[in-house]
Formats: C-alpha cells, sequence, structure tokens
C-alpha cells in the first residue's frame, strides 16, 4: 500500500513570503470593511462572538476588529482568527484579487504522486476552507480535487504529537503508512514522535541559509519536491 502524503503549506507548497506579504497583509486591510459588510452572518459572527467572550467586556466589533490586526500581526494560531481570515480570502479568491502563489515543483510532485495513487492531504494552521480555497485558486489552475483531506487545528496544534495521532485515524491509516513534509523542524519532531514519517523541507528562496543535520534532528532534508520520491 503507498503511503498517504501530508504536506503543510508554507514554506513547503507555498512561499512563506505569499502568506506573509500577500495573504496576511490583505485579511489585515479588508478585516475592518468585512465585518463591517458580513458582521451580521451567522458564519462570521459566531468567530466574532467568540474573541468576545473572551475578552469579556470587549463588545463593540471595532474593538474585536483591532483585536484581530493585533493577532495577525502576532501570526497568532487562534482558531476564530484562523476562520475569519478563510472567510476574507474566500471573498478576495471568488473576486480574482488572491492567486495562490505555488512552487513549480510542488504542483508537479502532487501531481505525481496522485497519478501513481498515493492519497494525499494537508495539515496547516490556516482553516480548512481556507486550504481548499488555496489550492483550488492557484497559478497552476485547481488543484483541490487532488487531495482527500484537509486539516487545521481544530485537531489540535501542530507540535503536539496528538494531533498527528489523531490524524492517522482520520485517514484511516497508521502512523507509520504517513509521510510528513514540513518546512518547520519541532513540527516533523511531533509527527516523528506519533509514528509519521518524515521530510524537511528546506527551501532556498524561503531559509538561504542551509540547515545542518544538527538542526535537521535528524529528519531526512531535501530542497524540493523533486528530492521526496527517494523516500517514498
Amino acid at each position: 500500500m503507498r503511503p498517504v502524503i501530508l504536506t503543510d503549506i508554507e514554506g513547503t507548497t507555498s512561499s512563506i513570503a505569499f502568506v506573509r506579504d500577500v495573504l496576511f497583509p490583505y485579511a489585515r486591510r479588508e478585516l475592518p470593511r468585512f465585518v463591517r459588510e458580513r458582521g451580521g452572518d451567522p458564519e462570521v459572527r459566531r468567530w466574532l462572538d467568540q474573541v468576545a467572550i473572551e475578552h469579556g467586556a470587549m463588545c463593540k466589533d471595532e474593538m474585536i476588529v483591532e483585536t484581530l490586526q493585533g493577532w495577525i500581526d502576532q501570526d497568532r494560531k487562534h482558531t476564530a482568527l484562523k476562520a475569519l481570515q478563510g472567510l476574507l480570502w474566500r471573498d478576495g479568491y471568488l473576486r480574482g484579487e488572491l492567486q495562490a502563489d505555488m512552487y513549480p515543483d510542488a504542483v508537479a510532485g502532487l501531481r505525481r504522486w496522485h497519478a501513481a495513487g498515493h492519497r494525499l492531504a494537508v495539515y496547516s494552521s490556516g482553516s480548512a476552507p481556507a486550504q481548499k480555497l488555496l489550492f483550488g485558486h492557484t497559478d497552476a489552475g485547481d488543484l483541490a480535487p487532488l487531495f482527500d483531506a484537509f486539516f487545521d487545528t481544530e485537531v489540535g496544534n501542530k507540535r503536539d504529537a496528538d494531533s498527528y495521532r489523531l490524524i492517522a485515524d482520520q485517514l484511516h491509516r497508521s502512523p507509520g503508512d504517513i509521510v510528513f513534509l514540513s518546512d518547520v523542524v519541532e513540527e516533523l519532531d511531533a509527527a516523528f514522535a506519533a509514528g509519521l514519517r518524515t521530510v524537511l523541507l528546506d527551501r532556498r528562496s524561503d531559509y538561504p541559509q542551509p540547515r545542518d543535520a544538527a538542526a535537521c534532528h535528524g529528519h531526512p532534508r531535501v530542497e524540493s519536491f523533486d528530492a521526496v520520491d527517494a523516500l517514498l
């Protein structure tokens, strides 16, 4: 049975710069308008209210927006923020204002592995709906159909081994039958502790200084998806 390939997004299939310099600024800039226009929608209100409840006295949407913008600046991995960002990005993708920048070797690798019979899945801190939108609106076309599953922080923190055990359960595969690709060593450490196979993506455009053996914590290191095939 061919292993399932579970991949991160930022720094793995897409550049860190795309997320940092395009997606985050877009969400920060458009958030006040979005809340003003869509704050009454149940799917939006749910998350705004969650932020308000967590902050007790905070009740005005303007204050909630300021808090969320601060979280964007901090790159905080909060479920409400990620959900709202996903809704914002959906509007941007559908309007044609956003298009995901994918590494060409990642596109080729995903298509190659799918054609070879590997199941593909995503695990990212961005919400699952945001992940589907990103892969559905790339500079290489719609890649979302290549994937069987999308996982976000609702299964747990990416640096927690239990998150990967839960993903394995939901994929109905043993941990050793899953290969996790990421650029973050601490995430790979957690996946390895859960029994998954791991590969460190060390792209020169994102990490100009190559990480040495000690920094890799024993995870196989590659600089593109082309080199992953030999490790499957």
